[in-house]
């Protein structure tokens, strides 16, 4: 009998699928726990919810919910290009700013060509670039920060992406104003770099890259409602690049990809800055507090800038697997080829107090 595989596109059989953070629910199911006693600092989610504005104006437009979306979103890419300094025609939505990224693939990318990215930078870009039966060319990360020079260094004749994200996911660590301008003064014209910035919003001092797009140079700027706005559930995100990028990505995309009531919700988000504001404190609070107590109990942790902190816990499943049984979930990184290591979401004090504790625990069994 013929196998299935047999008839399948030969590069999925490559592909790994993706594991996101353990939900509450299957924990609780798995475990018999309580779900309500059950803490996610597994997958970098806003730890105060979504926006409150968002909330209201999702429920009012609940209303209209038998009717087909705006497929092109013109109202949120006009307030998101406003809020930006830039035009709607450089505004491209996504289910989630990781279908830009399969966006991208269609676009650009055929069997044979290469991909760059940093070793331990988010496995997705890996994903992605197999699907399209490209090669992902890893380049090794010192300290577990990215290697700008060596991605330069990595550029072959068949190199059509360069994925940068900044803050990297799951390291946390954050590339200079400086480095960025260096690398993009050397990059070759008809090699897209795409800047992944889904943690933008927690940054002091963030790094511009949309002066590229200002320029017209061949990048992506990769932003999400999913983070600060607290919105993941309903995967909302959006591109930025030049006018003529944006209307080839158009053309890739599926009719009516972002619903209505996401559009409405993302709409009302970006203008609550008083949720964004208090995120922002929460988060600064909560990762300063996280990093002196792993410094207290001597466990090794690369300092993070976003809202995650990337820890050594010496077996990372295992500490994964104990911390489920204290009511705690967090995210174990094997499948980065860190072992030894987990990322924790930075929670409320209440649950960044709960995930110590919890943590201290396993470690002195």
């Amino acid at each position: 009998m013929i196998s299935i595989w047999d008839l399948a596109n030969p590069q999925l059989r490559e592909i790994m699928v993706y594991q996101p953070g353990k939900p509450i629910e299957e924990t609780a199911r798995e475990l018999g726990l309580d779900p309500g006693a059950i803490i996610k600092l597994a997958s970098n989610e806003n730890p105060l919810g979504p926006s409150p504005k968002a909330m209201e104006a999702m429920h009012d437009a609940l209303e209209r919910a038998h009717l087909y979306p705006d497929g092109g979103g013109f109202c949120l890419c006009k307030a998101v290009a406003t809020k930006l300094g830039l035009a709607p025609k450089n505004i491209l939505l996504g289910n989630g700013s990781n279908e830009v990224l399969e966006f991208l693939g269609h676009a650009f990318l055929n069997p044979g060509d290469d991909v760059i990215a940093s070793q331990y930078a988010f496995i997705v870009y890996k994903l992605i670039a197999t699907s399209f039966g490209a090669r992902t060319i890893e380049v090794p990360s010192p300290d577990y920060h990215q290697d700008l020079d060596g991605m330069l260094v990595a550029i072959t004749p068949k190199t059509r992406l360069i994925f940068i994200p900044n803050p990297n996911n799951p390291t946390g660590t954050l590339l200079s104003q400086q480095a960025i301008d260096d690398f993009m003064s050397r990059v070759p014209e008809n090699v897209i770099v795409v800047f992944d910035e889904a943690y933008f919003e927690f940054l002091d001092c963030p790094p511009d890259t949309l002066r590229f797009v200002r320029e017209g140079r061949n990048i992506v700027v990769l932003r999400t409602f999913s983070k600060i706005h607290g919105l993941a559930g309903l995967r909302i995100g959006y591109a930025v690049g030049s006018a003529d990028l944006v209307e080839v990505l158009h053309k890739t995309r599926q009719p009516f990809n972002v619903n209505s009531i996401a559009q409405i919700g993302a709409l009302a988000a970006l203008e609550d800055d008083e949720h964004l504001r208090e995120t922002k404190r929460v988060v600064d609070e909560g990762r300063a507090y996280l990093h002196e107590q792993f410094a207290q109990i001597k466990i090794p942790f690369v300092p993070g800038t976003a809202n995650f902190v990337m820890v050594n816990v010496g077996d990372g499943h295992a500490v994964f697997e104990k911390l489920l049984r204290q009511s705690v979930i967090v995210r174990p990184l094997k499948g980065y080829n860190l072992p030894e290591w987990v990322r924790i979401s930075v929670g409320t004090i209440e649950e960044n107090e709960k995930l110590i504790a919890a943590l201290k625990k396993v470690i002195s069994d």
